[in-house]
């Protein structure tokens, strides 16, 4: 008992996986379907509407110079930093960064941050299903005024907007609009000279320029959410049951997807990874030939070079990077891991970075093509009409296709685009929970049907908390998941994920471990990129973003800006907290349990569990640190836990004793 047992039972147990009844590891059934996953992942509604709003508020072309810089400097060498992990060790999660014992903690707090983030993911295709549906109608639902949901502000921008009408009953008086009050029309008619010869007052608003608002915007707000004034509790309101409904719906198509793991979610992803592109084509297209176009395509591309100078520029350019290519976040490890050992995943990460960058680049003209129009029609300057996040997707692109001939068909094309775009990414976002789980416990997951039983499992328990997301006070909940639990967070794990490989695991035996994999040795820029550059990105962005913090608020058309109380961004900062905070805990964790000594250190930066196949030669057998009856450590060879080849369990694999088979 004493010591022994102690030094046995450090942490969860990570069960290897033999014995039987154990399925076998899935991998991918072909080798684009690693290419089309990460595609479907990382290329989703962010590139759609958030790439697009920061280089027209960055300064048009001028936007381009930094963001490709860093997707150089950091984006495609920490992609494929954690795609190779995931690749070398056959595992995800946790278990995957026992390549480093010392920051496997990296694993833990991933995955908390990818639960994180599906939990309010999904609440877009929540939204995008809702409008889908309200799009099968013969008139879109926000086209015009005079709905129940409609307030005293709807202001239709498409009817004429002189304030004076000539020609009243065929007399030469002329009639004038004027805005009396908030609550009525007062209209005043005039004779030739200029007195007023008659004056009334109509049954309808007076709505004064500032709170003219659009029927697509009342739809939004008054209509899908039913927005309350805050999060606080008295304000939270009631659930909204169509939206729970289509939330369900939602999380139903996704279990439905991924139940039989990536077998079936990577067949699915054939289309939901490429159909995307022949609606968004269809669209630019048809976008073109609409008026104020060509002005919405010189807005998007003119640059404002002075725009370089400004810290926030390099910020935005930095955050991007990271929302896009989903860095940091654990379930790139978790692709990389189903990969077969010698997949050439470094070919496949440099066509990534080009589709995922140039479908960045080609949404800006789909969006700008449309806000020309949209301009044009209410005759405003372009940036009047643009914005950001959630209000690009479900306020400009649902008023543009309004506009359209046919709208109702293009609403759908365009709503089915970004559930397709949601769907991979979410499908991938659950996978990388699932796969660090069932990959710490196989024994226990690997059985008959308990993989989609626990599959059913996260999807019922994601659903409840998304339902907080559904209430009128729901799109506060949504904004304080998004600021908080996954943007300044992923770029600490980053840092530390450079750290492990280049400086703890060493960066030329990696670098050796990929020509082992790929069979030659990859261009040597990501030596230097992991071990110095990406490290410095990862802090700088970091800091900047730091020193650019404000607090969390919620601005609402005709509305003073809502700052969010105390205690919410105090759950925001848990949140982010409770996923850093994995990553030194275990440290500290493992040499309290270990003891504080040279030999635990150099335990805690030894690769633990790899197989034959992958050690170098001047590598030999991997350490066994088990605890003696002095409480010594001491090391013995072990073999692999499972035939390469075959599958089978190797019986002669010790895995009841060694502390390399706990945390």
């Amino acid at each position: 008992m004493g010591k022994e047992s102690e030094a046995n039972n450090v942490g969860l147990e990570i069960q290897e996986e033999h014995g039987e009844g154990i399925k076998k590891r899935e991998t991918w059934t072909r080798k684009i379907d690693f290419l089309l996953a990460c595609i479907g992942f990382s290329v989703g509604l962010g590139n759609v509407w958030r790439f697009p709003y920061l280089c027209y508020k960055n300064g048009g072309g001028a936007f381009l110079i930094p963001y490709f810089l860093l997707v150089i400097i950091g984006g495609v060498p920490l992609f494929y930093l954690e795609v190779a992990v995931g690749q070398f060790m056959g595992l995800s999660g946790f278990r995957a960064w026992a390549i480093c014992p010392l920051f496997q903690g990296i694993g833990i707090s991933s995955t908390i941050v990818v639960f994180f983030l599906n939990c309010y993911y999904n609440i877009i295709l929540c939204w995008s299903f809702y409008y889908m549906f309200s799009s099968f109608a013969l008139e879109l639902p926000w086209t015009k005024c005079g709905k129940w949901w409609n307030s005293e502000n709807c202001y239709d921008f498409t009817e004429a907007q002189s304030d004076f009408v000539t020609n009243v009953t065929g007399r030469d008086f002329f009639k004038e609009l004027v805005c009396s009050n908030q609550t009525r029309t007062y209209i005043a008619v005039y004779n030739n000279s200029g007195n007023i010869f008659n004056e009334s007052f109509v049954n309808q608003s007076c709505i004064p320029k500032h709170l003219r608002l659009d029927a697509v915007q009342e739809f939004w707000e008054n209509k899908v959410l039913n927005i309350s004034d805050g999060i606080e509790p008295e304000s939270m309101g009631e659930i909204k049951w169509d939206l729970a409904l289509t939330l369900l719906f939602a999380w139903v198509v996704v279990y439905c997807c991924i139940c039989k793991g990536i077998k079936s979610s990577g067949k699915v992803m054939y289309i939901t990874a490429t159909s995307p592109y022949l609606f968004m084509l269809a669209l630019l297209i048809r976008n073109c030939l609409l008026p104020g176009a060509r002005e919405g395509i010189l807005f998007y591309l003119t640059p404002d070079w002075s725009r370089l100078n400004d810290l926030e520029v390099w910020v935005d350019a930095g955050t991007q990077i990271f929302f896009s290519y989903s860095i940091a976040i654990g379930a790139l490890t978790a692709l990389g891991s189903y990969n077969t050992f010698n997949h050439n995943s470094y070919r496949d990460c440099i066509i990534f970075a080009c589709a995922n960058s140039g479908t960045s680049f080609f949404a800006g003209f789909i969006i700008f093509t449309i806000l020309g129009h949209m301009a044009d029609v209410q005759g405003v300057d372009i940036a009047d009409v643009a914005a950001g996040g959630p209000g690009l997707a479900f306020i400009a692109y649902p008023k543009a296709v309004s506009l359209m001939p046919g709208a109702p068909i293009w609403s759908i094309l365009f709503f089915l685009m970004l559930i397709l775009l949601g769907l991979d990414s979410q499908f991938v976002g659950v996978e990388g929970v699932i796969s660090a789980v069932v990959d710490q416990w196989p024994n226990l997951l690997r059985r008959g049907y308990r993989k989609e039983i626990f599959i059913g499992i996260v999807c019922v328990l994601n659903f409840f908390i998304g339902l907080s997301m559904v209430s009128r006070g729901g799109m506060y909940v949504f904004q304080l998941f998004d600021y908080y639990s996954g943007s300044k967070i992923i770029l600490f794990i980053a840092f530390f994920e450079c750290i492990a490989i280049a400086w703890i695991y060493g960066v030329r035996r990696f670098y050796d471990n990929l020509e082992m994999m790929l069979g030659f040795r990859i261009n040597p820029y990501m030596m230097v990129a992991w071990t110095v550059l990406s490290p410095i990105f990862c802090m700088c962005v970091f800091i900047m973003s730091v020193v650019n913090y404000s607090e969390l608020d919620y601005q609402r058309p005709t509305k003073p800006k809502y700052f969010f109380p105390t205690w919410a961004v105090g759950i925001g900062w848990g949140m982010a907290a409770f996923a850093a905070i994995w990553i030194p805990l275990m440290m500290i964790y493992r040499f309290i349990k270990l003891g504080f000594s040279l030999e635990t250190l150099k335990y805690l930066t030894t690769p633990q569990g790899l197989k034959d196949h992958q050690l170098r030669p001047q590598d030999g057998r991997p350490t066994i640190m088990k605890a003696g009856p002095a409480s010594k450590y001491q090391a013995e060879d072990n073999p692999p836990p499972y035939n390469e080849k075959s599958g089978n369990a190797n019986p002669a694999f010790q895995s009841d004793s060694g502390i390399n088979t706990k945390l």
